[in-house]
């Protein structure tokens, strides 16, 4: 190297050299990279290559133009499926359709929510609806209906299908069944301006459910308006400070954010009104009987018994009194003259009982969880269960929505490139503050070019930022979430299915939660901790004793916590039952007092804030059930040693590998080599 290129050179990374000197630390690559904000390099002659990698996605514009191709591409798909012959083929072009539409719909489904500028927002919404109603149309589209039908009435052609096609194919099928493509043409039109109507009315709910809530300034104590945002001479509450010690605060927060709202009241009961509607159209009992279809739980009614009369319900309904009068203890304890327990208390209280038995103040362990510490120790997880490390890259200009994002490739030891993972973790204004996972693109064997198509997922959180003198430094419960999400991830990185429509967590409901709340017991297992979790400035590890003391602390008013979600899987699964003749409000209220214990509030309607109600209609009850397959994986298979690579593969190859290819109890079965329905109901 000549003098004058060397000296360009020194120039030109001088500024990385000096950093790196300054920063001198023991993370690996992918813990330093999460324990620092992102130095992106400007170059102002770099070619934007659009969202995700997308071209046409450089600028809003682009959203069009990429819906156009896929639609341009889907026209010519259905031709196709039309005119071959029925075998493999039908259902790969089946696939390959569905492809098409999902790789534009799910980036615009996750742009609409995540993108700071709402422009591309705007227009991903637009995509969103333009998509959504083509998928209808083509659910009831009769002459694609008649080709896959065709393959499927066919036995000498079925014989010969391998099994993850059969069930591809039937999926398929069921997709159509559940659209209407039985009915005669007026009904079909029925079923299709259902559907689209839902779509408008979920998204309306979706966005309206998250909106907060104003009351004058006048209307609350002076003293208490720093505790809330104002508008003007408005407080605006946007959530139910669940958290808050002051008592006021709570009720404040619980009661106004919880005021009814008459438009989004209408929405909800229209929603539910067209669900049970269309459901009926279709030849279902219920919007519960059609949405349960395919799951673990097969019915509303096998839900009901498994959960709620099985032989240990009374034991269970004596342990939530006693957690429930520890709150009542303790807040006479805290405040005398308001001593009555109320809903707004329980999160707050089960807190104040966990840390005050066994002191576990969360900033006394997060120096300990520095998000780069933590994952680093995912690193070390995935590369002892399943030879996969997790790589940090640069994202190319154009390719992230917000310079805090970043991108980690997922690299197996012996297959190679699995996949990627962007992680969009910081807090900023107008992002959602739910931790979730989309699916970006799908995995899937493609028999156009013979290659793996590679899945690309984005996790979403709501961190603080690393700050000059510290990373960003986790709380136990936001080390759990970090865990539990990426759970999902690996779900959709580690499985290999040759089609997209079953691709990662595109499987059940009742299922899809099962990897990633496994994941929650790694990450409160000392064995797992103790390789990660140490001190961001001094290095020393998390105590042992500390650890435990956590584990220790998630009994204490464990079965509470457990009836209020019981409350909220009945609620759900009574909302999607046959109609009611009575509003959604006294349905809460009725439910309310059998099912969860805490009297509910006049004049407010909490089911306006239940937005799992568009995602997991029907469905929510699949937390309650995944925790329990959950924890009887975790206590078959890995409580004696997590870290075991022989257990890691086969948990991939049973379970993680297929996706939606396979029923979820035989991916069950396979795993503990016991199927024992009772079971599942001591668990967790």
């Amino acid at each position: 190297m000549s003098a004058c290129r060397r000296m360009l050179y020194l120039v030109k990374h001088r500024s990385l050299l000096t950093h790196v000197r300054r920063n001198l630390t023991t993370w690996s690559p992918v813990g330093a990279a999460f324990n620092a904000r992102p130095h992106r390099k400007l170059d102002l002659f770099q070619k934007n290559v659009g969202l995700f990698g997308v071209p046409e996605l450089s600028c809003p514009a682009g959203f069009q133009v990429a819906t156009e191709k896929a639609l341009k591409n889907t026209e010519h798909l259905v031709e196709k499926a039309y005119s071959s012959s029925p075998g493999v083929q039908t259902v790969q072009c089946f696939d390959q359709l569905s492809d098409e539409l999902c790789k534009v719909a799910d980036l615009a489904d996750f742009i609409k929510v995540a993108h700071p500028d709402p422009a591309f927002r705007e227009a991903a919404e637009k995509t969103c609806i333009e998509i959504g109603t083509v998928v209808e149309k083509l659910n009831t589209n009769v002459e694609l209906c008649k080709s896959l039908k065709n393959l499927l009435d066919n036995p000498d052609i079925v014989a010969q299908l391998d099994p993850d096609t059969r069930r591809v194919a039937d999926l398929f099928m069921f997709d159509f069944e559940i659209s209407g493509i039985h009915l005669d043409d007026t009904l079909r039109k029925e079923a299709v301006a259902l559907h689209v109507k839902l779509l408008d009315l979920n998204n309306e709910f979706l966005v309206r459910s998250h909106m907060p809530n104003r009351i004058a300034r006048s209307a609350i104590p002076e003293h208490l308006h720093l505790h809330f945002a104002t508008e003007g001479s408005f407080i605006q509450i946007g959530g139910l400070h669940a958290d808050s010690p002051n008592d006021l605060v709570r009720e404040i927060a619980y009661r106004i954010y919880l005021y009814p709202n008459a438009e989004l009241m209408g929405c909800l009961e229209e929603l539910l009104k067209c669900r049970y509607k269309l459901a009926t159209l279709v030849g279902y009992e219920s919007y519960g009987h059609r949405a349960l279809k395919g799951t673990m739980a097969k019915t509303p009614g096998y839900y009901t018994s498994l959960f709620f009369f099985s032989h240990n319900r009374d034991i269970f309904i004596i342990q939530t009194a006693k957690d429930f009068k520890m709150m009542r203890d303790m807040k006479k304890k805290l405040s005398p003259r308001h001593s009555e327990l109320m809903p707004w208390d329980h999160p707050y209280l089960s807190g104040v009982l966990r840390a005050e038995r066994y002191n576990i103040e969360p900033s006394l362990y997060s120096p300990y969880l520095s998000l780069g510490s933590c994952m680093e120790g995912l690193n070390n997880l995935f590369s002892q269960l399943y030879g996969v490390s997790l790589m940090s890259e640069q994202p190319r200009a154009g390719e992230v929505w917000s310079e805090d994002v970043r991108k980690l490739a997922v690299v197996h030891e012996t297959e190679g490139l699995l996949g990627y993972i962007y992680c969009d973790f910081f807090h900023r204004q107008d992002k959602p503050h739910q931790d979730c996972h989309f699916t970006i693109r799908g995995g899937r064997q493609c028999q156009e070019t013979g290659q793996y198509q590679l899945p690309v997922v984005v996790l979403m959180l709501s961190l603080p930022h690393p700050t000059k003198g510290a990373p960003t430094l986790l709380t136990p419960g936001m080390m759990e979430n970090l865990f539990h999400e990426m759970g999902h991830a690996m779900h959709s990185m580690l499985g290999r299915t040759r089609y997209q429509h079953v691709t990662g967590t595109r499987c059940a409901t009742d299922f899809a939660e099962v990897p990633s709340i496994l994941m929650e017991y790694f990450a409160t297992d000392y064995r797992v901790i103790s390789q990660f979790a140490r001190h961001y400035e001094t290095g020393q590890p998390l105590p042992e004793s500390m650890v435990a003391r956590l584990c220790e602390s998630k009994k204490v008013c464990g079965a509470a916590d457990t009836q209020l979600q019981i409350f909220y899987a009945v609620l759900d699964q009574i909302y999607h039952s046959k109609p009611q003749n009575r509003s959604t409000t006294e349905i809460l209220k009725d439910m309310q007092q059998k099912f969860y214990g805490l009297p509910y509030t006049p004049n407010t309607a909490w089911q306006l804030r239940f937005s799992h109600l568009i995602g997991y209609g029907a469905k929510y009850y699949s937390y309650l059930m995944s925790r329990a397959v959950a924890s009887m994986v975790w206590k078959q298979c890995f409580i004696e040693d997590p870290l075991n690579r022989e257990m890691g593969e086969r948990y991939r190859r049973e379970m993680l590998a297929h996706g939606g290819a396979k029923e979820p109890m035989l991916m069950v079965e396979g795993m503990s080599n016991l199927f024992c329905l009772t079971l599942l109901t001591v668990q967790g």
